[in-house]
Formats: C-alpha cells, structure tokens, sequence
C-alpha cells in the first residue's frame, strides 16, 4: 500500500467556509444638528447591499435608550424579507486607517448574528458624544464610520478555488412594483374615489381569484384591446392604491403613522372582498398590536364580520379581565357592537360569567 510518506502524491481537499463580505462608508454631515433628535428615536441611512443582502444602519444621536443618552447608539438592520435568517459578523467602527485595521482583523472574533426578516441587530454603544466632538474623526461638523459585514452562508467542500460569479439579489417585486407605479404596459384602469389607477390584468388576476374572475370573465374578453375601466365601490383609493401595491410585490407600502390603524382595518375590508389571504392574515397581525380599551370593540365587530379568527381570540383575550370589560363596556363603540352583534354579546356574557 502506497502512501503520501512513500512518495505518492496525496490528494487534496478542505472544507471552506461559506462566506461574503464587505464594508459601506456611512458620513454623518451636519451632526450637530442632529444633536436635537430625541433619545430613542434614529436615523436611517440609505439601504445598501453587502453579501447578497439589503441592509441599512441605524444612527441614535442621542442613545437608544436614556442610560446611555450621552453616547451615540448603532445598529444594523436587514432591510429585506427573507425565507431563512441571515447569518452575519458585523462590527462598526470610526473611519480612519488605524481603526479600520483594528476592526478587519477583529472580525473573525466576533459572534454571529441571525438576522430575521427586516430585524435589527443588539445595539452598540457606540462613541461618548463628548470624546467624539473632541475627537480628530470630527471635522467641518462630519463624522465618517465604517460598518463591515461578513454574512455567513454555511460550509461546502472545495477542491479548487471558489466560485468567480456573484449572483445579485433577488429583485422581482421591485421591477414589478416599477411596473405598478409606471403604468407600462397597463391594460386596466379603476376608478376609485374619484381618482384613476392603471394596473396590469395578469398581474392582479394571478393574485386574486376575484379579480381573475372580475378581468376575465365572458364580458370582459372581447374589448381586452381597447382597455377596461372598472368602478370600484366604498373603498378609499388609498386602501386601493395598498391592495395593489402588495398585489404587486408582496409586502406593505409605507402608511401614514397617526392614521395607520384605521388604514389596517380598511386594507383587511379590501383582501377579504379581493381574497387576499395572505395580505388578510398581515392585517389581522398587525391590528393586535393596536388593541386597547377604546379601540377593542371596534376590532372585534370587524374580526367577527370578516371571519378573523386570530384577531378575534386576541380581542377576546384582551377583554378577559373584568376590570377591562368595564372600562370597555362605558365606551360608544361597545354600545355600537352590543346592539349590531348579538353573538357576540353571548360570547362575552358566557365568557365574563367564567371570570
């Protein structure tokens, strides 16, 4: 038997890390002005791309929470919905030559982070306000930081060298939510609230049955070329103008924060009349974390209208305690629901003679 000892030459194999990395140069120009954002509250950089994956850096001049309102927080965010969490090293340090070679060769140290879909990383503490203003990294009011990522893939087994072809990310919602606010190629238009909104009837009919059969149906093929124009009934064209943005790229656009929970409650109203499951269940999700004494009523007639099932539990829950079904009971809205939904009050009345 032969062997490497005895003059043979031995093959080769390694099992290599699976891994991408890079670093984004985020400037912070006119920091004292944002001296004045509260503790608690960020800033957001612009999204970029390191290892296949969006990303963006929040800045909280002030500290993320009051024990450290001194110092000025970081943190990383996953700008992107993803299947599987993303596994990433990261660290963020001043820019300058010095630090920068501190903090590659720290790298390798440092722990990995899952990432789920649009999370944040812990936050960091970054720098003393007082130690950077007197600082040489702050000049003309400016502050550079560099963040560097490694996001790490996995192990594979390697014989050779590693692969010369990096594959972007996956960018389909964002040319069909291009596609939506263009118009190109549109063969449909609504007539919403005394607005116009064009779309496209494959896109919306592979996303709806009801559309497929309201774009679709017998009447509706013979004038396919000459374009069609559809009346929509009781619905806001903001409501509409959602439903068809999540039709086109799956995920929410960016709501109004003092009117966001009413604008939930419409948009589940839109996906139940469309069949939108999914969009439907999003809303139901997000309207748990609006319930309170004076909205829960309100809520829960809604759920219960639109067979809810998960909202209607949380509202249900809500209620359980009967120092909050008193507080709720001497509220409008529960009056409104006591005299519109009767099995409701049963299931309240069984449920408060339990407690």
């Amino acid at each position: 038997m032969s062997s490497a000892g005895n003059g043979t030459k031995p093959s080769r194999s390694a099992i290599v890390a699976d891994m991408a990395s890079g670093h984004h140069l985020l400037t912070i120009h006119g920091y004292s002005g944002t001296k004045t954002i509260p503790t608690g509250e960020c800033t957001k950089s612009l999204p970029f791309t390191i290892g296949g994956h969006r990303w963006r850096i929040d800045y909280y001049p002030n500290g993320k929470r009051s024990e450290v309102a001194q110092y000025i927080s970081l943190g990383l965010t996953l700008d992107e919905d993803v299947a599987t969490e993303v596994k990433a090293k990261w660290n963020i340090c001043l820019a300058d030559e010095e630090e920068e070679a501190k903090q590659v060769a720290s790298l390798a140290s440092e722990s990995v982070y899952k990432f789920p879909s649009r999370s944040c990383s812990p936050y960091t503490t970054f720098v003393k306000r007082e130690n950077l203003e007197n600082s040489k990294h702050l000049r003309n009011d400016s502050f550079t930081i560099r963040c560097d990522i490694v996001v790490v893939r996995g192990c594979r087994a390697q014989e050779h060298a590693a692969a010369f072809v990096s594959v972007p990310p996956r960018n389909l919602r964002r040319h069909l939510g291009e596609l939506l606010k263009t118009e190109k190629g549109a063969d449909v238009v609504f007539e919403v609230g005394g607005e116009t909104v064009a779309a496209h009837r494959c896109v919306l009919a592979a996303r709806s049955s009801v559309f497929s059969a309201e774009l679709f149906g017998p009447m509706k093929e013979g004038n396919a070329a000459s374009g069609i124009v559809v009346r929509v009934e009781d619905m806001e064209v903001v409501v509409f103008k959602a439903l068809l943005h999540f039709a086109y790229t799956d995920s929410l656009p960016e709501m109004q924060k003092e009117d966001e929970d009413l604008t939930y409650q419409h948009l589940l109203v839109a996906a139940d009349r469309y069949n939108m499951e999914r969009l439907k269940l999003i809303c139901e999700g997000k309207l748990c974390e609006y319930i309170d004494v004076g909205t829960v009523a309100t809520i829960l007639a809604l759920a219960d209208q639109h067979h809810c099932e998960g909202l209607k539990k949380a509202c249900l829950n809500f209620l359980a305690a009967p120092a909050t079904l008193k507080a709720v009971m001497a509220t409008d809205a529960f009056q409104h629901l006591s005299r519109s939904c009767h099995s409701l009050m049963v299931e309240l009345m069984a449920m408060s003679l339990q407690n």
